[in-house]
């Protein structure tokens, strides 16, 4: 379980930054929840989760840089970079995502933690 679960993280960071959105949407279970950032109000299914990964769509140059990852079981935590710009500016968001699976190997929960410490905007 553990090589898929790292599996499906790795593509997942790729996908952050190349999409399309649809394509990170099946990587959730059909029932998923998504907590991002945390203390936000979770998105639930397909749906949901598909409308906050589609504000990624108008991000451009972006690039993702996997920092780590710790598998435990059916549970990952992820550390990565997510750099891109709108318009004249360039964002660079740094959280921690955990992560629980399914038997499947499809995400069924996700928690992001970052906030604000975590954020930099400056000119593109």
């Amino acid at each position: 379980m553990a090589a898929q679960v790292r599996d499906v993280v790795e593509q997942y960071v790729k996908l952050v930054a190349s999409g399309p959105t649809d394509d990170i949407v099946q990587l959730y279970a059909a029932d998923a929840v998504v907590e991002d950032p945390v203390g936000s109000e979770p998105r639930k299914g397909h749906d949901s989760i598909r409308e906050m990964y589609a504000a990624l769509e108008h991000m451009q140059n972006k690039t993702t840089e996997l920092l780590d990852i710790k598998v435990a079981g059916k549970h990952a935590a992820v550390s990565f970079t997510l750099v891109g710009g709108f318009g004249d500016q360039q964002m660079t968001l740094s959280p921690i995502d955990i992560m629980e699976f399914d038997d499947e190997g499809k995400i069924v929960l996700m928690r992001a933690y970052w906030g604000p410490d975590n954020m930099a905007m400056g000119p593109a």
